[in-house]
């Protein structure tokens, strides 16, 4: 499903409807899933929609970019030590066109429920989009179009034992990358002392000649001032 599609278009998986579709000079888009219809018409001469997979901070709205995933169980890592470890994370997914220039954003969607939850304390602390995750020793298998693995890299390098329990990561700055079976993430850790994480993310795929999804900030030309994110608040 991922990838760029010829037009004319038609597409019903997990309960999503998608015509895409000539008429006359123009393209006619509907969408459908979950009670709700998205039509528009398209004055281009576009002939191929690209489906990627998007970051997940746009759906039900756009209330935070941050994502917080929880961990079905704690980790401790011991001093100085190198880890890693895969966790699955949500996806939404994105419809582009593309013009002469550049992409235009039609449409968004997700098939995973959404929840929120908040980091730190109630005054000062960051809302975020809540996920819970098993932690997996090796690349577990997965729905593409409602989830992706997220390959962490954890780095203690204080010289005390840390508990981790969870991770925070700023959609702005995710690098995602796709293929026919899988959607991939890769991001590292690093503890210092004081409880304190930094989290960033790696521009490369897990697996070789995976395709990279266009990121909606770049789409969109939103200057984004940092990706990275500081875990003061508790691992």
């Amino acid at each position: 499903m991922y990838g760029y599609q010829d037009i004319p278009l038609k597409i019903e998986k997990e309960g999503i409807s998608l015509f895409v579709g000539k008429e006359a000079e123009n393209i006619h888009y509907r969408r459908e899933y979950d009670g709700e219809t998205i039509e528009k018409i398209l004055l281009s001469n576009s002939d191929k929609i690209l489906l990627n997979p998007v970051e997940p901070l746009h759906k039900p709205k756009e209330i935070t970019p941050y994502l917080l995933i929880k961990f079905e169980k704690t980790i401790v890592i011991e001093p100085k030590a190198k880890k890693k470890i895969f966790l699955k994370f949500p996806i939404e997914i994105g419809v582009f066109i593309q013009g002469e220039q550049e992409f235009k954003v039609l449409d968004i969607l997700t098939l995973v429920k959404q929840k929120l939850t908040l980091y730190g304390e109630v005054r000062g602390g960051i809302i975020c989009k809540f996920w819970e995750s098993e932690v997996f020793s090796k690349i577990p298998s997965m729905n593409q179009l409602r989830e992706g693995v997220l390959e962490l890299s954890i780095s203690n390098t204080t010289s005390r034992w840390n508990e981790i329990t969870q991770v925070v990561l700023n959609a702005y700055g995710m690098k995602l990358y796709y293929n026919e079976n899988s959607v991939t993430l890769r991001a590292s850790m690093k503890i210092y002392t004081g409880g304190i994480g930094e989290v960033e993310f790696f521009d490369s795929p897990i697996y070789k000649g995976m395709n990279k999804s266009l990121e909606l900030y770049t789409a969109r030309r939103i200057q984004v001032a940092a990706t990275k994110f500081i875990m003061e608040w508790g691992l």
